[in-house]
C-alpha cells in the first residue's frame, strides 16, 4: 500500500496552485476571548467550490495520464467532493459522473451539475457506494477518484495546512494544536503529514459528529472500527462509516486523538462563524470550530479548519434560529 508523504504534499501545492484559491487566515478577538487562546481559522468555504475538497480532487485529476483523461472521472460523494471532481474535470475538459445520495442537499446537487457533471442518485443506506463507483467507471471507461482514501487526494488536501502554517509564520505565530473536521480522514491525513514535518511537537485532533466518531474510536483502539451508521445525518459531509485504509495508516502514528461534537454545539459554531467571522458554514464544516468553542480541543495557539460552506438554506436557518 503506497502512502503519501510530505514531499507529495509539496509537489501537490505547486501542481494545483493555478487551479485553487489560497484561502486567508482569519482571526477575531471575540473568538480568542471565547476560547482563551489565539485561534487561527482556515476558512475553506471561500474556496472556489465552497470546500477544501477541490484541493485533493484537482491534484488527483492533474495526476491522471493523458491516455486516461478521455474516459473522464467518476466518484461518489454527498456533495463537496462531487463538486470538486466536477470542477477539476471541467478545467481539464474531461467528462465527470458523480454518484450522490438521493437525500443529498439540493444545493450540492445543483452545484455539481453546474460544472457539467452527470449526477447519478443512489440510496445512502442500501447501496455499496464504492462498488457503484467502480461499476459506473467500468461502463464509461473512466477513472475513479475516491473521496478520501487515495494517495493524490490526501496529498492535495494537505496543501491547506501548508498555507495555514505559512500564514501563521508570517505573523510570528506557531501552532501548538490543530483541529480538523474528519470523515474518512483524507483532510486529516494531509494535515497530519504537514504538521508532523513542520511542527512535530504540535497536536492534531480529529473532530467528528456525535454518532459518527469512528475515527476517534479507531485511534483509541489502534485499528479501524466502523460505526453503526445510525447517527443523525446533520453533518452530511462527514458520514463515513469507517476510516480509510490509507488514511488510517497515515493518521494513526501522527494524530493525538479524536473528539466528537453534538448537534447543539455544531449549530452554535455555525452561528458564531456567521456573526463574527462573516462566513456561512455547513454543519460538517463547523465541527472543528465547535470542538474548540466547547473546550474539547485546547491549546495556546490553535488552528481551526472550517472545511466547507455549502449549507442547505433550511438547515442554516435552523441553526440561526436555535440561537
Amino acid at each position: 500500500m503506497a502512502l503519501p508523504s510530505y514531499a507529495d504534499v509539496l509537489a501537490a501545492a505547486e501542481r494545483i496552485a493555478p487551479h485553487i484559491r489560497h484561502t486567508p487566515m482569519l482571526r477575531h478577538p471575540a473568538l480568542d476571548a471565547a476560547v482563551g487562546a489565539t485561534v487561527l481559522v482556515k476558512p475553506e468555504p471561500l474556496q472556489r467550490t465552497g470546500s477544501f475538497k477541490l484541493r485533493g480532487a484537482t491534484n488527483a485529476a492533474l495526476r491522471l495520464p493523458e491516455s486516461a483523461r478521455a474516459g473522464g472521472v467518476v466518484t461518489h460523494s454527498s456533495g463537496n467532493h462531487g463538486q470538486a471532481v466536477a470542477c477539476a474535470a471541467a478545467a481539464l475538459g474531461m467528462p465527470a459522473t458523480i454518484a450522490m445520495p438521493a437525500d443529498a442537499p439540493s444545493i450540492k446537487v445543483r452545484a455539481t451539475r453546474r460544472w457539467g457533471a452527470e449526477v447519478v442518485p443512489f440510496d445512502r443506506h442500501g447501496v455499496d457506494r464504492d462498488e457503484l463507483a467502480r461499476s459506473l467507471a467500468a461502463e464509461r471507461g473512466a477513472t475513479v477518484i475516491p473521496p478520501f482514501d487515495h494517495q493524490d487526494v490526501i496529498a492535495g488536501q494537505g496543501t491547506l495546512a501548508l498555507e495555514l502554517l505559512d500564514d501563521a509564520e508570517a505573523e510570528g505565530l506557531t501552532l501548538d494544536t490543530l483541529a480538523v473536521c474528519t470523515g474518512g480522514g483524507g483532510l486529516l491525513g494531509g494535515c497530519s503529514l504537514v504538521m508532523a514535518e513542520r511542527l512535530p511537537n504540535a497536536q492534531v485532533w480529529a473532530v467528528e459528529p456525535e454518532g459518527w466518531d469512528d475515527y476517534g474510536q479507531s485511534l483509541r483502539a489502534g485499528s479501524r472500527i466502523a460505526n453503526d451508521g445510525k447517527g443523525a445525518g446533520l453533518c452530511d459531509a462527514l458520514l463515513s462509516k469507517q476510516p480509510g485504509e490509507i488514511t488510517f495508516a497515515v493518521n494513526a502514528p501522527r494524530v493525538a486523538g479524536g473528539v466528537y461534537v453534538t448537534p447543539e454545539e455544531v449549530f452554535a459554531a455555525m452561528r458564531f462563524a456567521f456573526e463574527h467571522l462573516k462566513i456561512v458554514v455547513e454543519p460538517g464544516g463547523s465541527v472543528a470550530l465547535a470542538a474548540v468553542l466547547a473546550g474539547k480541543v485546547k491549546g495556546d495557539v490553535i488552528g481551526v479548519v472550517i472545511s466547507g460552506g455549502n449549507a442547505d438554506p433550511a438547515i442554516f436557518a435552523q441553526a440561526l434560529a436555535a440561537g
